[in-house]
């Protein structure tokens, strides 16, 4: 038995002995503890409960393509590139770009588990199996690199819009590219571009959303975390309604974009600004400097109010905090 069907056994939520998961499987019950440690080790919580087996402290959905394709809207599949789910693979991304030159315009993919998930700057993004959210889109562009200015700030916004479908609110998106709530990450979004400057040109967005986080993972993730599960009262939304959700804000919010660039996103973006009148220490090409924060302009590029007047921050190679 390898690691994903007895995940999938166990996503029930419901006790399960090892004896009959041997039996099942065919194979011993070393065997069996043998699975069960790999998932610990990458981060799934298994409980023992002697004589009556394992089980997960709650139940999750394995990741199923026919079923997010049949729970997406017609006008939004009739327009998806591709779908493909994977048990396990690198990063969403980076499978993305292997396929760049050849994968149609809205290709997603999504993995279960990732062993190279990517953030921003190059750190990692924990993966653990099941428990979140990793997915990537490929959106391909008439135009250049030129006129993508704010998109990984309108991805933020179509994140939070994907969100309030479910009826998830307190949602907030700090500069450049990260979704909070409760004071605490929620989601990462990755964009990186291929192509041409004058165009055209094909964005890979990398999306990493929290859905269940366990007390061991907010400790390994070394900054403050949230999950859906807290917002939504305790309870994790369903993974693939999760999911529906996302592709579908993400087709319509791509072709807004397409159309309008980020000046059709700026008001939203506007609701949802973390970092609007905070005092800010901004670290990068710009040199170490205060302020407060001022919003964002037309191109996305992050305003600040100093002594010396107000400063426009458009390299995404910098660190922001709070002062």
């Amino acid at each position: 038995m390898q690691a994903q069907q007895l995940l999938g056994i166990l996503a029930s939520g419901k006790s399960v002995s090892g004896a009959a998961l041997a039996e099942r499987s065919g194979v011993t019950r070393a065997a069996i503890w043998k699975q069960v440690e790999a998932l610990r080790a990458r981060g799934v919580p298994v409980e023992s409960h002697g004589s009556a087996g394992y089980r997960l402290p709650w139940p999750l959905q394995m990741l199923d393509a026919e079923q997010i394709r049949t729970a997406l809207p017609p006008a939004v599949t009739a327009r998806l590139g591709g779908l493909d789910v994977h048990w396990e693979i690198d990063s969403t991304s980076s499978e993305l770009q292997r396929r760049a030159s050849e994968a149609a315009d809205l290709s997603i993919v999504l993995a279960e588990t990732q062993s190279a998930g990517r953030g921003r700057r190059g750190r990692q993004w924990l993966s653990p199996p099941g428990l979140n959210v990793y997915l990537s889109c490929l959106k391909r562009f008439d135009a250049g690199f030129a006129t993508l200015s704010g998109l990984s700030l309108a991805v933020g916004v179509i994140v939070v819009r994907a969100l309030e479908t479910l009826g998830l609110r307190g949602v907030g998106l700090k500069w450049p590219n990260d979704v909070l709530a409760e004071g605490g990450k929620l989601a990462g979004i990755l964009v990186e571009l291929n192509g041409e400057y004058q165009g055209p040109c094909a964005a890979v967005i990398g999306i990493g959303l929290n859905l269940r986080l366990t007390q061991a993972l907010r400790e390994q993730a070394g900054q403050p975390v949230c999950d859906l599960a807290t917002l939504a009262g305790g309870e994790a939304p369903d993974r693939n309604r999760v999911v529906v959700a996302l592709i579908a804000a993400l087709a319509r919010g791509l072709h807004e974009f397409e159309r309008s660039g980020f000046a059709g996103f700026v008001e939203d973006y506007a609701r949802h600004d973390l970092l609007r009148d905070e005092a800010l220490q901004i670290s990068g090409a710009l040199g170490d400097f205060v302020g407060v924060g001022a919003g964002v302009d037309a191109r996305g590029a992050l305003r600040v109010r100093t002594l010396d007047g107000l400063k426009a921050v458009d390299s995404a190679d910098v660190t922001v905090r709070r002062a």
